[in-house]
C-alpha cells in the first residue's frame, strides 16, 4: 500500500476504485444521454420505433451483463472478455475475443468524440467538427494519463451534470406534451410510424447497443477495484438497468416531439446527427437546446475518456500475455496506468474520429461498424460461461450456466445478422486479420519449442 492508501501490486495496477467509482466509469462510458447522438440514425432505421429499439437492446444486453457478472467472479483479471475466453475456451478463442473486442474498444471512443464535436459545432458553427473533436481527444487523454483516481473524480462531477441536464429535459418534454400534445402518435415510439417492422427494429438494435457498451468496460478495471469481482459484478448489472430506463424514457419523449418523419431523416443522412438538438430547439426552447448540446459535448468527451481507459487496459492485458507487443503490457511507475497502451489507443481513436468528423455520413458509417467487434466478442463471452462452468467444472446450475448464456448467443447472433452490410464486411476482414495473426504467433511458438 502506498502513501495515498492505494493497494499496489509489484509491476501491476493500483487497487483504488470503489463501487461508486466503478459506477461512475460505467455510466460515464454509457453516458446518461447517449441516445442524443444516435437518435436521428435510429429513428430513420427503425421507422420511428426508437423506444422499442432501446427496449430490445436492453434485453439483448441483459444477457451479456449476466454473463459478465458470472465470468468476472471466476476470472478477476484485467482484459475482460479476452481473459474470460482464454479461461473458458482456450488460448485461441481468447485471442480472437480480445482481437474482436479491440475493434470495439478502439472505435467506440471515436464515436463519442465525434458526438462531442457535433454538439460543439451546433453551438459554434464557425469551428469545424474535426477541430472540436481533436480538442476533446487531447484533453481527456491528458486526464487518463494523470491516473485512474484523477479521471474518476473529474468524471463524477461530469456525470452529475449530465444527470441533472437529462432531468431538466424529461420534465420540460412532459410539460410541452401535456400543453401542446404530441407531433406523432403516442404509441409510435414503440410501434413505429406507418406500422411496426421487426426487421427494421433489429437492424437499428445493432447500432443502439453502442449506447450500452460501457457496462462491459467496467470489467476491465477489476484489478484496480477494491472488492474486486463482487464490486465489478454489481456495478455491471446496475449500470445496465439504470441506462436502459433512462434511454427508453428520453427516446420515447423525443420521438413524440420530433417534427420530421423517419422517412425525411432517412433521406437526409447529414441531418441525423443533430436531429435530437433540432427537436429540442423546435419543440421546447433554444436555451434547452444549448444546455443539452453543452452537456452532450462534455459528457461524450468523458464517455470517450472511460472508453479510452478501457481500451488501454485491453491492450495492456494482451501485451502482458504476449498476444500484442510486450511494451504495451507495462505500467507507468509514477501514475500506475498503462501509459503506452493508453497513448496507442488515443492515436487510433483520434485518426478514426477526425476521419468521421470530416464526412457528412461519418456518424452513420462509424456507428454501423463499431458494434460488430463487441457483438462477436459477446458471443464468445457467452460461450465462455458455458465452457468454464458447465464443461470444465460440471456445474449443475443449468439456468445460469447453460440456458441464459445460450439464449445470449442466439440473441447476439440475431443482432449481428441484422447489422449493416458494411459492418459485417469490416467485422469479417478484422476477424480474418486476427486469425492470421494468431496463426503466425502459434507457428512461431511451435518453432521456438523445437
Amino acid at each position: 500500500m502506498d502513501s495515498s492508501g492505494e493497494t499496489v501490486e509489484p509491476g501491476g495496477l493500483r487497487r483504488s476504485l470503489g463501487v461508486r467509482d466503478l459506477m461512475v466509469y460505467g455510466l460515464l462510458f454509457i453516458a446518461p444521454m447517449a441516445p442524443v447522438g444516435v437518435f436521428g440514425v435510429l429513428d430513420a432505421k427503425s421507422h420511428g420505433a426508437v423506444a422499442a429499439v432501446y427496449l430490445a437492446a436492453t434485453v439483448a444486453m441483459g444477457f451479456t451483463a449476466f454473463s459478465y457478472a458470472q465470468m468476472v467472479r471466476a476470472v478477476p483479471r484485467t482484459g475482460s472478455v479476452f481473459a474470460y475466453a482464454r479461461a473458458g475456451l482456450g488460448e485461441g478463442p481468447g485471442f480472437v475475443a480480445g482481437w474482436m473486442a479491440m475493434l470495439d474498444y478502439l472505435l467506440i471512443p471515436a464515436v463519442a468524440y465525434l458526438f462531442s464535436g457535433i454538439a460543439l459545432n451546433s453551438l459554434v458553427p464557425d469551428v469545424s467538427r474535426w477541430v472540436w473533436t481533436t480538442l476533446a481527444v487531447l484533453v481527456t487523454t491528458a486526464l487518463n494519463l494523470a491516473g485512474v483516481r484523477t479521471a474518476a473524480v473529474v468524471g463524477f462531477a461530469v456525470l452529475a451534470m449530465e444527470i441533472a441536464v437529462l432531468a431538466v429535459f424529461l420534465v420540460a418534454a412532459v410539460v410541452v406534451l401535456a400543453r401542446d400534445g404530441a407531433a406523432r402518435d403516442w404509441l409510435s415510439p414503440l410501434g413505429g410510424v406507418g406500422g411496426f417492422s421487426a426487421t427494421a427494429v433489429l437492424s437499428a438494435v445493432s447500432v443502439a447497443v453502442l449506447s450500452f457498451l460501457g457496462f462491459d468496460a467496467i470489467a476491465s478495471f477489476v484489478e484496480e477495484a477494491v472488492g474486486a469481482s463482487a464490486a465489478v459484478a454489481r456495478a455491471v448489472l446496475w449500470c445496465l438497468v439504470l441506462a436502459g430506463l433512462l434511454f427508453v424514457a428520453q427516446t420515447y419523449l423525443a420521438a413524440l416531439l420530433e417534427p420530421d418523419s423517419p422517412q425525411q431523416l432517412a433521406a437526409d443522412p447529414a441531418a441525423q446527427g443533430a436531429a435530437f438538438y433540432r427537436t429540442v430547439d423546435t419543440a421546447i426552447a433554444s436555451w434547452l437546446h444549448t444546455l443539452v448540446a453543452v452537456s452532450k459535448a462534455i459528457g461524450a468527451a468523458f464517455a470517450a475518456l472511460a472508453g479510452q481507459a478501457a481500451a488501454g487496459r485491453l491492450l495492456f492485458a494482451m501485451g502482458r500475455e504476449g498476444r500484442l507487443p510486450r511494451p504495451l503490457g507495462t505500467v507507468d511507475g509514477r501514475t500506475g496506468v498503462p501509459r503506452l497502451a493508453l497513448l496507442t489507443a488515443a492515436v487510433v481513436t483520434l485518426v478514426a474520429a477526425v476521419w468521421a468528423a470530416r464526412r457528412d455520413d461519418g456518424l452513420d458509417q462509424l456507428t454501423s461498424v463499431v458494434d460488430i467487434g463487441a457483438l462477436t466478442a459477446f458471443v464468445l463471452l457467452h460461450a465462455s460461461v458455458i465452457g468454464w462452468y458447465t464443461v470444465r467444472h460440471g456445474s449443475r446450475d443449468r439456468l445460469r450456466h447453460l440456458v441464459v448464456p445460450a439464449l445470449g448467443i442466439v440473441v447476439t447472433v440475431a443482432v449481428i445478422v441484422e447489422a449493416a452490410d458494411t459492418a459485417q464486411w469490416v467485422g469479417a476482414v478484422w476477424l480474418a486479420a486476427g486469425l492470421a495473426v494468431l496463426f503466425v504467433q502459434d507457428r512461431t511458438a511451435v518453432g521456438r519449442r523445437r
